[in-house]
């Protein structure tokens, strides 16, 4: 078949008569079989095959494997044998059933061999938890007799990853989830970086969209620079690099945007303050034997620090000592004239095959023989696999991981039921989660086996099973703790029936004291009680009465002294308690909020001419403005867009449409700096707020916003019934994004808000 043949024309003839009869199963299997985005599912395949055929080099084979396994999917039996002797008949290859003897000599025992193992792994459904991930390797292994199963399995996960956008929601989390906890530390310990790094950026791109776009929009922005350096860089040393006769490739390697990130996280600091976010690398050409490639990657490390100065600290040499992975390289810091700081890195082209691809690169490396480099390769496969290590530079460690998507958790119930919650959510939170009767009555838990109390923080990947007990019953304060909406509000209904029901009870046993004392309670004398004994409501005090929290034999006393002495006047202690609350009320009243909302009110119409756009060569008298997509305030990181009609618009650099307007139009990109102080002006901003459903909630955010330089410009609240939760958009003014952090981490620490993000 045509198709295969200009698919796979690297592979041989057999390899390709192989492949090829592989995909005509495939093709009549899967007939009429579609994907979540309507195309044929053959499309899932063939794009698992290239993969594992361009960009790791596996075999005629294991192309084919990939090709009869896709093709079970849908399939009763997982007997590869049974299922190639129906299918051969069917797809034309056989004029009748061929015999077991017919099948081996069409696709030989290797193929059925890693379809059996891929067909095993299918069955697994992993829980998708730092406790289990290392089970479920060791079960891939265990189904893996050929280790290429393994490798296959990886290259059908990134696959995967790259129609993520294909999926229904819940599944994309799920998928995004695995391949975070169990496919990425995978593709790391064989080595296969290339595939490591690719699906930790589309982690990152689903998990963090904001972040993600801001960050490689800052790498799309900064490209020219980067080159510009390399060209700058070089000039010196082709002369000498000429000479020596040393054949060399010049290439900027470009941290991925989630390394860039992590190394934020870590070490605290923003895009401009990563030193290594690019390095510049040479790449040698030269024969394979050892001896050649060390005495040429020092020639060039000689004349490199020869022309720059060097950080020797920072001086990296993985030649002569390898990392455990295999990795060879030398990396130094140098200075240019500039005072720019530059990492460069010197390796030859084998080095670079190696660190690019891992160890599978060595099977495909010219004049190394393919099949004798291959099983060794396989063979530390399934070594490392089975014996993956304690070095720091072998395994990849969980808690090197990011948490997954801000704002949430995912943990799993004992039968590996995924449930997603606010992070910062309790084992009482879980409870409610799944049954509020469950909620109810939770006396603790045991998370990951182990016995906690109902108030454990959960973090993702945590196994939860719930104890309950059928005396237990809630408690005031178990609203301190409780983040989700359902568990307050069904801890506040549950304590509001037994407040009744204690009431009713109090109030019986009040009425019959009153009848055998011969007095009367009346409106004005219940009151008086009331405020004496502090109590905010009706309903409070005779719960009171009912659960012995008051005594009932002082109550005479209490209703005598409240009838003869008046105590419709204040005692010391209401008086201290008005007074407090007086007070409270002063403090949040306000005429010196008021001076400061009429400050805030004035700043509002000054314009916002503290922007400076440099590099403006005949734009200086061009006027420019904000951007209404993205309402850039003062300290954001920003670039300047010439429009044809309203100056220069300026863009945050996390816009929806900076990737578009850089990629499409670089010619038009401006770029501009704020001044290094802010003036009176005032920036107009959006905040998205999603907050528990709770009458406090809103007054409290609003409450909070007024504490600093901000000002409402609008406030829109919605219901979300589906998920018991307020929508809020809130329209602020403020004079720089320093501010607006300050409110937006106000906000957040809110009680009873969810979520928070800029618009």
């Amino acid at each position: 078949m045509e198709t295969t043949d200009t698919l796979f024309p690297d592979f041989s003839d057999s390899g390709k008569e192989l492949v090829r009869n592989a995909y005509t199963i495939a093709f009549h299997s899967l007939e009429g079989q579609t994907r979540g985005n309507g195309k044929p599912f053959i499309e899932h395949p063939v794009n698992v095959a290239k993969i594992a055929a361009d960009e790791i080099g596996l075999p005629a084979e294991c192309i084919a494997a990939v090709f009869i396994h896709e093709a079970m999917r849908f399939q009763e039996t997982h007997n590869p044998a049974e299922f190639l002797a129906v299918m051969m008949k069917k797809a034309g290859l056989r004029d009748e059933v061929p015999s077991q003897k017919e099948i081996i000599s069409t696709f030989g025992n290797d193929v059925l061999t890693i379809v059996d193992g891929l067909n095993k792994i299918s069955t697994i459904k992993p829980k998708d938890t730092k406790l289990e991930a290392d089970n479920y390797k060791k079960l891939i292994v265990s189904y893996s007799r050929d280790p290429r199963v393994t490798v296959l399995k990886l290259a059908d996960r990134l696959e995967v990853m790259r129609t993520l956008d294909i999926f229904p929601k819940l599944s994309r989390e799920r998928k995004i989830l695995e391949t975070l906890m169990l496919y990425i530390p995978l593709a790391h310990q064989l080595g296969l970086y290339n595939m490591k790094s690719e699906m930790e950026d589309i982690y990152f791109r689903h998990a963090e969209p904001e972040q993600y776009r801001a960050i490689t929009n800052k790498l799309k922005a900064t490209e020219k620079d980067r080159h510009k350096l390399m060209t700058e860089f070089i000039r010196p040393l082709e002369k000498k690099l000429s000479d020596a006769g040393i054949v060399y490739k010049l290439k900027i390697r470009t941290k991925t945007a989630f390394s860039i990130w992590k190394k934020m996280q870590k070490q605290k600091v923003p895009f401009e303050g990563v030193y290594d976010v690019f390095a510049i690398r040479f790449i040698i050409d030269c024969d394979t034997d050892r001896e050649t490639e060390h005495a040429l990657c020092w020639k060039v490390f000689s004349y490199v620090t020869e022309e720059y100065e060097s950080d020797t600290n920072r001086l990296r040499d993985w030649i002569s000592n390898p990392k455990p992975n295999g990795y060879e390289s030398l990396h130094i810091t140098v200075k240019n004239s500039d005072n720019v700081f530059l990492e460069v890195q010197i390796r030859t082209k084998r080095m670079d095959d190696m660190a690019e691809n891992g160890l599978a690169s060595h099977w495909s490396y010219k004049g190394i023989k393919h099949e004798a480099t291959l099983d060794k390769w396989l063979v530390s496969v399934r070594n490392i696999l089975e014996h993956p290590g304690s070095g720091k530079d072998n395994p990849y460690y969980h808690d090197e991981l990011p948490e997954p998507p801000s704002g949430e958790i995912f943990v799993f119930t004992p039968t590996g039921e995924l449930r997603k919650l606010p992070a910062g959510s309790t084992v009482l939170d879980f409870a409610f989660d799944i049954h509020s009767n469950l909620g109810i009555k939770c006396t603790g838990g045991k998370v990951n086996g182990k016995a906690v109390p109902i108030k454990e923080k959960l973090k993702t990947g945590d196994i939860v099973e719930i104890m309950s007990g059928k005396n237990q019953k809630p408690s005031q304060d178990w609203l301190n703790f409780v983040v989700t909406s359902k568990a307050r509000t069904k801890i506040r209904q549950k304590l509001s029936e037994t407040e009744f029901q204690k009431a009713a009870e109090g109030k019986e046993l009040l009425g019959r004291r009153l009848k055998n004392w011969k007095m009367e309670l009346t409106d004005d004398i219940l009151a008086a009680i009331m405020k004496k004994l502090q109590f905010k409501t009706v309903n409070a005090f005779y719960a009171a009465v009912g659960e012995g929290t008051v005594d009932i034999a002082d109550m005479k006393d209490i209703i005598t002294e409240a009838s003869g002495a008046g105590l419709s006047g204040q005692s010391p202690t209401g008086q201290a308690q008005t007074a407090s609350v007086q007070g409270d009320r002063q403090q949040d009243g306000s005429p010196q909020d008021n001076a400061q909302g009429a400050k805030r009110k004035d700043a509002q119409k000054v314009s916002s001419d503290d922007i400076l756009v440099i590099d403006a060569r005949n734009l200086k008298n061009l006027d420019y403005k904000m951007a209404k997509c993205c309402n850039p305030v003062y300290g954001d990181d920003v670039f300047g867009f010439v429009s044809i009609k309203d100056g220069i618009k300026i863009h945050r650099i996390s816009c929806p449409n900076a990737a578009r307007l850089i990629e499409m139009y670089p010619y038009r990109i401006q770029k501009v700096r704020w001044s290094d102080t802010p003036s009176t002006s005032s920036f107009q901003a959006t905040l998205k707020v999603t907050a528990a459903r709770e009458p406090s909630v809103i007054n409290e955010i609003i409450d909070n916003i007024n504490i600093f330089k901000a000002s409402i410009r609008a406030f829109n609240v919605s219901e979300d019934n589906r998920h018991g939760t307020y929508e809020i958009s809130v329209k602020l003014s403020v004079t720089s994004n320093l501010e607006l952090d300050k409110v937006i981490s106000k906000i957040r620490m809110t009680r009873n808000v969810i979520k928070v993000s800029r618009a």
